[in-house]
């Protein structure tokens, strides 16, 4: 980082609030939200590198607008439901077995693996050690009943 911006993040640490919310009215060119100095913290922190660096790939923000689209498609009902334990589609599952680094795709009704679809972890694992294993637990999203 630039030292003036290290500098900077620096300064928001120790800045009184008022002094906060005129540099939010400087940085965002709106009146700052009624939110606590952490918030406005942690959203300068993050607007001055956004300015200096640049924001987020096209490619985060079409997914964001994916999923923002996926969540507004949703009935409320299902909304409120508790979400499935399931990671949300496009993730990356990654596990290194025996020297090899397996890379699975979570897709929305199923996972890819080599280029070829498996309706479960479990069956990816299965592929990958020659072995019964929790597919869960092989790629590290639940522990085990041992530990």
């Amino acid at each position: 980082m630039k030292a003036s911006i290290l500098s900077q993040l620096a300064a928001l640490k120790g800045a009184s609030a008022p002094v906060l919310k005129a540099r939010w009215r400087e940085l965002f060119d709106t009146e700052p939200p009624a939110y606590n100095r952490r918030f406005l913290e942690s959203r300068l922190a993050y607007r001055i590198q956004e300015l200096a660096y640049g924001g987020l790939s096209r490619e985060t923000t079409e997914r964001l607008k994916a999923m923002a689209e996926q969540y507004a498609n949703q009935k409320p009902a299902d909304r409120k439901a508790r979400p499935p334990l399931r990671p949300v589609a496009g993730t990356k599952l990654i596990r290194e077995w025996e020297g090899v680094e397996h890379c699975v795709t979570v897709r929305h009704d199923d996972f890819e693996y080599l280029g070829r679809p498996y309706k479960s972890l479990s069956s990816v694992a299965r592929q990958i050690t020659g072995t019964n294993w929790n597919g869960w637990v092989f790629f590290g999203l639940k522990k085990s009943a041992g530990k």
